[in-house]
């Protein structure tokens, strides 16, 4: 594993706490990886999708600390770097109580970290070596039941601006650690039977149907807009 050249004794990889002057970081398929997509939040095309495990590659992750806010506009970000690094493989299922899986914890200055940039990339090792995000689980509608392996070897580049969500993230102060998320949104992927069919994620999610034959088939991330920082967004391209 590539790791940024820090004090190995005052950092920790494969945890993130929120310890004074540092700031961890997480992934996170929300509920969706996690509880599956279950009623009345079934795939656009009625599918109920339960996982075993969605396994995922992130690599050259940095948070940033930018003046004037990154707005996630285009591919490059400027500002205070904290690299993370990485190549970071993790199951999104096997998550915390709040869906989120802990990557890592660096030392950090202090200061707001009000962007985050990474890809995601085909792992280089394991039982998923070459696919960068993975599905694994069984499908049901009506009375089938379809056992399915669902893989893409896509590489993508995020820049993402600020986290979004219930409470601001990304603050570490002199005394006092933070936190960031790495988020992939999957009802991008599948989409969501309760939103009308014309949403536009609806309009270009992939379903469940064109793969409701089973077993091992690939797919591709190509205009569907996975990453995002909780609810923020980010701009995403080839690495």
């Amino acid at each position: 594993m590539t790791r940024p050249t820090l004090v190995a004794a005052i950092f920790a990889f494969g945890t993130a706490v929120a310890q004074a002057d540092s700031l961890a970081l997480f992934a996170s398929g929300e509920d969706l990886a996690t509880e599956g997509f279950n009623a009345p939040k079934l795939t656009r095309d009625g599918w109920q999708l339960d996982f075993t495990r969605v396994i995922a590659t992130f690599n050259r992750v940095t948070a940033w600390r930018t003046d004037p806010p990154f707005e996630a506009d285009g591919p490059e970000i400027s500002g205070a770097a904290l690299v993370f690094g990485g190549p970071f493989t993790v199951d999104l299922v096997d998550a915390d109580d709040e869906d989120r899986v802990a990557l890592a914890t660096l030392p950090a200055e202090a200061g707001h970290y009000n962007a985050l940039s990474w890809a995601l990339v085909p792992a280089a090792q394991g039982d998923f070596e070459g696919f960068s995000l993975v599905f694994e689980g069984t499908a049901r509608r009506d009375e089938q039941e379809v056992p399915f392996v669902l893989a893409t070897r896509d590489a993508v580049a995020y820049a993402c601006g600020e986290y979004v969500g219930d409470e601001r993230k990304g603050f570490v102060l002199a005394d006092q650690g933070a936190d960031l998320e790495i988020t992939l949104h999957l009802d991008h992927l599948f989409g969501r039977a309760d939103k009308p069919a014309d949403d536009a994620m609806n309009l270009s999610a992939l379903g469940f149907d064109a793969f409701a034959a089973g077993g091992m088939q690939e797919f591709s991330l190509a205009g569907l807009h996975v990453g995002h920082v909780g609810e923020g967004h980010c701009h995403d391209s080839a690495p």
